[in-house]
């Protein structure tokens, strides 16, 4: 990695692993923001460091080191050295893992990670081999290495994941808070508006939200609109147009969010989703082209 401060980075999927993303990086001045994913995120860290908060601290992920969040955990990701970090990353769905957990596992629930940190350098070389088997057309070894390493990764740092519960009036009014934010994204109404219209103040609701949800209104509604962003283009709707179904200004402004939180542009983003049954021949992509 010295000497070269380039930044590549591939987001795709391999048809024959359904409910699965993949992701081949090499970062140096990225910084993700605060955002989370729908599915898990299990990023094998190849060289560098990694730092992302996680649980109100920061953690960190070096060379051997495995980073591992799970569904809908606010989280963010940036460079512990000068260098950067290279990694390599698959983004199993709350199903697969759980189809994986009730066969090979004894957990009983909702399965999850505890740490989101775990130094196995041997799992992290299965995460870059799925990656490997995936670019080579290989179904049969990207299927096998992939349950192979979510069945070690759960017997080793593995739960039963709790559930947020909706007790408090705060809480109540959080989770009103976002289905109105859901049903009016590309419109949505100010904090004191929103407030006013849910019997409280606007502040009142933003500590409210923060507690359930890790994240202000503000950095949720963006970071729901990227979610919807990328349903959109695997449904094959173009860049622009996606940016202002969802509520952003135009395809630049989608653009820097997208990259911020997926890690590559839309465009490139939505390539590879068109080429998903021909993995052998992508190359890698200026992280921020």
């Amino acid at each position: 990695m010295a000497g070269s401060g380039k930044e590549l980075a591939r987001h795709w999927q391999y048809a024959e692993l359904p409910g699965v993303d993949l992701l081949r990086a090499r970062y140096v001045r990225k910084t993700f923001v605060r955002h989370t994913h729908e599915n898990f995120v299990i990023a094998a860290i190849a060289e560098g460091v990694e730092v992302f908060h996680h649980g109100g601290g920061d953690q960190y992920a070096g060379a051997g080191a495995l980073a591992l969040v799970n569904p809908d955990t606010p989280h963010t990701g940036r460079a512990g050295v000068p260098e950067g970090w290279r990694y390599g990353a698959v983004y199993p769905s709350p199903e697969v893992v759980a189809g994986i957990a009730a066969e090979t596992t004894a957990i009983r629930g909702t399965p999850g990670f505890v740490s989101p940190v775990l130094d196995d350098p041997y799992t992290g070389a299965l995460v870059h081999r799925v990656l490997r088997a995936a670019e080579e057309g290989n179904a049969l070894a990207a299927d096998t290495l992939l349950r192979v390493a979510v069945t070690r990764l759960l017997r080793l740092n593995g739960g039963v994941l709790a559930q947020r519960e909706v007790r408090s009036a705060g809480a109540r009014i959080a989770v009103r808070a976002r289905a109105v934010l859901e049903e009016r994204m590309a419109a949505p109404p100010t904090l004191d508006k929103l407030a006013g219209d849910l019997g409280t103040s606007p502040f009142a609701l933003l500590r409210a939200f923060r507690d359930v949800y890790g994240m202000p209104p503000h950095a949720w509604l963006t970071d729901a609109r990227v979610r919807q962003a990328r349903r959109l283009l695997d449904a094959g709707t173009s860049p622009a147009e996606a940016a202002v179904a969802v509520g952003f200004a135009d395809q630049p402004h989608l653009n820097r969010h997208f990259a911020r939180i997926v890690g590559v542009p839309p465009g490139a983003y939505q390539r590879e989703r068109k080429n998903v049954q021909d993995a052998r021949t992508r190359l890698l992509l200026p992280s921020d082209t």
